[in-house]
């Protein structure tokens, strides 16, 4: 049967789908990332028919060079701005993501963490609990921002956008707006919601949320002039993918008081958490910010729908059909 490598170790339960077809399945033995030249060297010598790849992992037309046998990339992540798509078309290789509804909802529910986490200041609240400046209750302690009845600025109305929104509306009563390629009459009508252009989501949102993907075209879409067309209370949080982000510019609204607060699960210069410190100005500094490392699909019921949907995307491939989740 086929050969499939799997860059690094995942959930069990899609190297398990593999095995049942009879496929040959090799992972990474090392629990770390693999950089482009061992890559190349593996494909070289493994010849799989099938790569099973990571976010972390940079596929561009050299990896495609060095595995002529391949047939598809199953990428183990919602994006799939890792891989040049471009490429994988002139070599012939398939390429898939692993979207789906358990992977939406687990999204869904860290960025709807992360909106409470700055609304209610909790990261603040549990350092200075932790480094024992708590000395009894204070009427001025802590003071953070009632989310009910504001506004939610949703940018990108997939899966993950339509989760958020749904929980701010239907779970604390917030109104919605939204900005996409297109309007949906169906998640207006469901969630009272409006279809606006992006200047005025900014303008009116008490919390703008991101879930686009990256691009071109949405590299940087926040930035100085963006930041500077919302309420200097307003929250951003960003779930998507961290370039989205201009970094430099949210530091500089951060420090004068032009941005409520930022709560990312990504970053820029990911794996880094900043970029070089922009006159001395850090993300980990500020203490309106709230951070995560890349955990927002952390669940174990989403790492296994991931894992799954891989081994499925391979599978049919392998088999000839057409991917469930085709990337274009």
């Amino acid at each position: 049967m086929a050969k499939v490598y799997v860059t690094r170790k995942v959930p069990d339960a899609g190297l398990a789908l593999l095995k049942k077809k009879k496929h040959t399945v090799t992972v990474n033995p090392d629990d770390r990332v693999l950089t482009k030249p061992e890559l190349i060297t593996i494909l070289e010598r493994e010849r799989p028919d099938a790569l099973l790849s990571l976010l972390t992992d940079r596929i561009d037309a050299g990896v495609f060079a060095a595995a002529p046998t391949l047939k598809i990339v199953a990428n183990f992540a919602v994006g799939f701005d890792n891989i040049d798509l471009a490429a994988a078309k002139k070599a012939g290789v398939a390429v898939a993501n692993t979207p789906s509804l358990v992977v939406a909802d687990s999204v869904a529910e860290h960025t709807f963490a992360l909106m409470l986490a700055l609304a209610h200041r909790v990261v603040e609240s549990d350092s200075f609990a932790r480094s024992g400046r708590y000395k009894g209750w204070d009427p001025n302690l802590m003071i953070g921002t009632l989310l009910a009845g504001k506004t939610l600025g949703v940018i990108g109305l997939g899966r993950i956008g339509r989760g958020v929104a749904g929980r701010a509306v239907k779970g604390l009563g917030m109104r919605a707006l939204y900005t996409d390629m297109k309007p949906s009459p169906d998640f207006e009508s469901e969630f009272d919601a409006k279809f606006v252009k992006q200047d005025a989501l900014l303008k009116e949102s008490d919390v703008v949320s991101l879930h686009v993907p990256l691009t071109e075209k949405t590299r940087h879409l926040i930035s100085t002039d963006s930041l500077a067309l919302m309420k200097p209370t307003a929250f951003l949080v960003n779930t998507a993918r961290g370039p989205i982000v201009d970094e430099k510019a949210v530091l500089t609204a951060l420090a004068a008081r032009q941005l409520g607060g930022f709560a990312t699960d990504v970053f820029e210069c990911e794996p880094s958490i900043d970029c070089d410190p922009y006159d001395h100005l850090e993300l980990k500094a500020m203490p309106n910010v709230v951070m995560t490392p890349h955990t927002a699909s952390a669940t174990l019921e989403a790492r296994e729908d991931m894992a799954r949907l891989a081994a499925e995307n391979i599978i049919a491939a392998l088999e000839g059909k057409t991917p469930s989740n085709l990337a274009k």
